[in-house]
């Protein structure tokens, strides 16, 4: 099923979209905390550069993980559920050949 187009119905790409936002917030948070944690800890004065490294590395991270175009969606909740950013009733209500496919993708995340 890997690589199949799947449809999505109106209700689906509602969920889809509120479920994406959620996770993309939740991953800005944790990642601003970060930095606040960074910037409390300059004890040597060069937290700056070390703040703008992991920017710049976080940045290519979530560029690469948030594409909210349908074709790779599937893959990206994959990651996200295995990766704990996702919960499977945040998901609920996508239909059951999208959820197989995520729960699978998420167990693979799991196991690495």
């Amino acid at each position: 099923m890997i690589g199949t187009q799947f449809k999505w119905s109106r209700t689906e790409k509602v969920l889809a979209r509120r479920v994406f936002d959620k996770a993309y917030k939740r991953e800005m948070e944790d990642l601003t905390n970060g930095v606040r944690a960074m910037l409390a800890d300059n004890a040597d004065g060069r937290a700056i550069w070390r703040i703008q490294e992991c920017l710049s590395e976080q940045r290519y991270a979530t560029d690469n993980k948030y594409d909210y175009r349908y074709s790779v969606l599937i893959s990206v909740f994959g990651r996200l559920l295995g990766e704990g950013r996702i919960h499977a009733t945040d998901i609920e209500g996508l239909g059951e050949d999208k959820l197989e496919q995520i729960r699978s993708i998420a167990d693979f995340i799991r196991k690495r």
